[in-house]
């Protein structure tokens, strides 16, 4: 009887086994990719066996559309570079249609393009790498926000936030661009890297830095069951400097006020600052000018306010320069000179010097990249708060 039990419960394992094996789905070739190689070469891969045609998209380190060639497996590969290290985008066109590489779990976090991303590191780490030092926090969080909508942020707490109660941090809300969201600059921009860094090598002063989403439009409409609204390409436009408001006030009456609760902040002027990029940099210098002692560091990446709405809406701002050089400690613009913000940007700054308001601006090359973003937070963190 004993016996007749055993070999009843090896065919039932065994059957088991058998529906189970049935159950799995086919599993294809194993794909790598991307492949960074030592010489900044990098190799990328991507499984599509009934494919006629897969290019590689890369444009912002020189690769547009680059055909990708297949091998007896079906999977299409192509190497290029060496590439100049940095965070870049990239995807695939597989018969015209753009995708990720499902291979690759870092993406570029986007409403409207969806693009993987590769890390090529320096021969000396840089601004951005992950090294050896103290390490703050990421923290993903929801608050009450406009119109009864739920709102997202993504917060940066310094080394050592957790281990004394007692201490209090001054604040940068540091926002994104058009199509955008509050998960670039940690997963694009690694500011949180940065700081990291430049704290544990004493260039930057620790603190909070908030990055919220920049489109609460489209978040209500999200949460409501309406249409998400157009993107709007006239930045002067009457309806884009309405939802730059849209997003002034859910900023201050909101955001801040939720941030002063939840976190241990300085909650004064002297120890907020304001940042953006493309955008977030529009929403950046509309919330601090229409808010004026709210924030005393602003700091604007590749964006502006045109000379006329500046004479129209701004008027005490730009005519009495010595009122606004004691209520802002800083005021800072980059721009690139490929951007094509550019010509906007730099007659900003002009209108504003020509004004006698100080001005801090500074110049690179390359284009509306994030990799030029990264180069702006280089320039800024350790400027705040000092």
């Amino acid at each position: 009887m004993k016996k007749e039990t055993q070999k009843l419960l090896l065919w039932v394992a065994l059957l088991l086994g058998i529906f189970q094996t049935m159950a799995q789905p086919p599993r294809g070739p194993f794909v790598r990719s991307p492949q960074v190689h030592d010489d900044h070469t990098v190799t990328f891969s991507y499984l599509a066996t009934d494919a006629k045609e897969v290019l590689l998209g890369g444009s912002q380190f020189g690769a547009a559309n680059v055909p990708m060639v297949k091998d007896s497996i079906g999977i299409w590969s192509v190497t290029v570079g060496p590439i100049k290290p940095d965070i870049y985008p990239y995807s695939f066109k597989v018969d015209g249609i753009t995708v990720m590489d499902p291979a690759n779990v870092d993406f570029f976090p986007n409403e409207r393009f969806k693009a993987s991303l590769v890390d090529i590191p320096g021969d000396k780490p840089l601004m951005h790498a992950l090294k050896n030092v103290p390490h703050g926090t990421i923290t993903y969080e929801y608050y009450p926000s406009i119109e009864g909508s739920t709102g997202q942020l993504v917060v940066y707490t310094p080394p050592g936030y957790d281990k004394d109660p007692s201490k209090k941090y001054p604040v940068y809300y540091l926002i994104s661009g058009t199509t955008d969201t509050e998960e670039d600059f940690f997963k694009v921009g690694k500011v949180n890297f940065i700081m990291d860094n430049m704290i544990a090598e004493g260039k930057a002063k620790p603190m909070i830095i908030v990055m919220p989403y920049g489109n609460p439009a489209a978040r209500i409409a999200e949460q409501t069951g309406g249409p998400k609204p157009e993107d709007i390409r006239n930045r002067d436009s009457e309806e884009a400097i309405k939802r730059l408001g849209y997003f002034e006030t859910d900023l201050i009456t909101k955001v801040i006020p939720y941030i002063e609760k939840s976190y241990r902040v300085i909650p004064n002027g002297e120890n907020r600052a304001i940042g953006g990029f493309s955008r977030g940099g529009g929403q950046t210098l509309r919330a601090a000018f229409n808010n004026m002692g709210t924030f005393d560091y602003v700091c604007s990446y590749a964006s502006y306010i045109s000379p006329a709405e500046l004479e129209s809406k701004f008027t005490d701002l730009i005519n009495n320069p010595e009122k606004t050089n004691g209520q802002l400690k800083l005021l800072w613009s980059g721009i690139g000179t490929e951007d094509f913000l550019y010509k906007g940007t730099t007659e900003f700054n002009e209108f504003l010097i020509d004004h006698k308001i100080e001005l801090k601006t500074y110049e690179t090359d390359d284009g509306h990249t994030w990799m030029n973003v990264k180069k702006y937070l280089n320039q800024t963190l350790p400027l705040l708060f000092q």
